[in-house]
């Protein structure tokens, strides 16, 4: 039976190295990091090449539950058993949100002594990113109302048209459709307007694709902003904005550079959720991180079903990434919920559960064995979790082809996390993987819609609602079929209701509306009631948090 630590704040203090030591094991100069205090750093571009020698571990999960899986602890637990086996490994994962850290689900950075470190600054500010995103976004927002009303200058915009919203990083439903421009005339053009989340901007999306500067402000350019009141498209470019806007972001396109709690480094850049926009950490970042280490330990926001397939399919697609190995997170208590058991249930020994809940992670391994890839397994230890239910599942897996290995990282690090490296290093030694994406580019945007409705999720059919149609002839118009697309759905069920656990079957998804995100490169459909601006829960994470005479951030984990 395992134990979970009480002593982590005392490990954080022991073994947190100044930031140059962390570089010094890549080999990065001094010259070259740009400090932000002792334990962070920003790092330049030119420390990525074009075409990388590192090995590529994609992580991610079976579908997520209210209770945690830990897929970010299991990404930096793998990164330090890795470097406990002799490898030299870099986690390359996403920042964190403040939303979910004051909202419900807290902070991000891992836990017990699988952790990226100092976790209070990368969990709040950090080095100033996501406030980079939304000024940079909100930039843009504040131009367009400002030329809706320059009789000067004005490109003759139809307010009703507008399709770009404003961001803040912080959970508030009562922001997400709002009137702008009340009272008197100098207080702009009355419209309808509305609030995303920070991490679903399509700014946030275009940093995490851009390979450089003069492709971040290509990409700015191409942001599709609405239409003139006689039916022309207008971009971001014809505001001419983009400038100012990659000026705000000059210093966001950097990766930042941390470490784990034992001392490795981990690359922390841009944070896009997976359930609402493409759920992985950017491009620089994961190709820095390939330039500088041998492996390169990276994860995809919630389960398989909207992370991974969005790491394979966009971000691989629009950078030429492929993953030479995959990992998917599964923990005991996940399998029990998915077999229909309540979170009282956990604790005590249930095999049969093991074999009812296992569809989920069934249907998950199948997906990914549809990109030519076959996944390792990370049961993420749990004190209540039991040897026989343990070999019940590691059995159910054999039985697809995979190997399913128990990590003990949140409690004992990297050595915990070791057989998991083993076996990681042995599949990409195997040279079985072969990576391909389901859709290709050219065909039709209903065409990948189905395509990964059918194929990943498991319905039967897809429904497009009225203002869905409308909108698709719109993006045929505007010559966007060949884009990816993004689905924005509930990360709890593979079908569009989150209450339909396990392995859901003949269901059929909901196309509700389309955002478009053109300079991302992707189309947005949005699924069931889903919403790209969460709101609070009833008791949130903030009412936990404080900090004490002394300094000392209370209830931020």
């Amino acid at each position: 039976m395992t134990h979970f630590p009480s002593d982590i704040e005392i490990a954080q203090s022991a073994t947190l190295q100044h930031i140059r030591v962390i570089a010094e094991k890549i080999n990065i100069k001094e010259d070259d990091l740009e400090y932000y205090g002792k334990y962070k750093a920003k790092l330049p571009l030119n420390l990525q090449v074009e075409n990388p020698k590192g090995k590529l571990i994609l992580v991610s999960a079976m579908s997520p539950t209210k209770y945690g899986e830990g897929k970010t602890t299991m990404s930096i637990g793998l990164t330090d058993g890795l470097n406990f086996i002799g490898k030299k490994a870099i986690a390359a994962l996403r920042e964190p949100s403040l939303g979910p850290v004051f909202g419900l689900k807290g902070g991000a950075a891992g836990g017990g002594y699988a952790q990226v470190v100092p976790m209070e600054d990368i969990n709040l500010h950090f080095t100033g990113d996501f406030s980079a995103i939304e000024k940079a976004n909100n930039l843009l927002s504040a131009v367009i109302d400002n030329n809706l009303q320059n009789p000067k200058y004005s490109l003759n915009l139809d307010p009703k048209s507008i399709a770009w919203k404003r961001v803040m990083d912080m959970n508030d439903r009562s922001l997400r459709q709002i009137i702008i421009g009340v009272g008197a005339k100098a207080n702009g053009t009355m419209r309808e307007d509305g609030f995303n989340i920070t991490p679903a901007s399509e700014v946030m999306a275009i940093l995490c694709l851009s390979k450089n500067l003069q492709d971040l402000k290509f990409r700015l350019g191409n942001i599709f902003v609405g239409k003139t009141l006689d039916g022309k498209a207008v971009f971001a470019r014809d505001l001419k904005v983009v400038g100012a806007m990659a000026v705000l972001l000059k210093d966001a396109l950097k990766p930042n550079l941390v470490q784990t709690l034992e001392g490795n480094p981990a690359i922390l850049h841009g944070g896009p959720f997976a359930s609402i926009a493409q759920g992985t950490n950017t491009v620089i970042a994961t190709k820095m991180g390939l330039s500088l280490g041998d492996y390169v330990v990276t994860e995809a926001g919630f389960g398989a079903d909207l992370g991974a397939e969005k790491f394979l399919h966009i971000k691989c697609g629009q950078s030429g990434l492929k993953p030479d190995a995959v990992v998917l997170v599964a923990t005991i208590r996940a399998i029990k919920h998915h077999a229909g058991l309540s979170a009282d249930e956990f604790k005590t020994e249930n095999v049969p559960a093991i074999a009812k809940g296992f569809c989920n992670l069934e249907k998950h391994i199948e997906n990914i064995q549809k990109f030519g890839l076959n996944p390792v397994v990370c049961i993420n230890a749990f004190p209540d979790d039991t040897e026989a239910e343990y070999d019940a599942l590691k059995a159910l897996c054999l039985n697809k082809g995979v190997t399913a290995i128990v990590s003990t990282a949140f409690v004992v690090g990297g050595k915990g996390s070791a057989a998991l490296a083993e076996k990681v290093i042995a599949e990409i030694e195997s040279g079985s993987a072969n990576y391909k994406p389901l859709y290709k580019k050219e065909d039709s945007i209903e065409h990948k819609i189905i395509t990964i409705a059918t194929e990943i999720y498991g319905a039967k059919a897809v429904e497009f609602s009225p203002k869905s149609k409308t909108q698709l002839k719109m993006i045929n118009d505007l010559g966007f079929n060949d884009f990816s697309v993004c689905m924005a759905k509930t990360p709890a069920s593979f079908s569009d209701n989150e209450k339909l656990i396990g392995r859901p079957t003949d269901f059929v998804i909901t196309v509700r509306e389309f955002e478009i995100a053109s300079g991302a490169g992707f189309i947005v459909p949005l699924l069931g009631d889903v919403m790209r601006m969460p709101g609070l829960p009833a008791v949130p994470n903030a009412e936990r948090i404080d900090i004490d005479d002394d300094g000392r951030i209370i209830g931020l984990s």
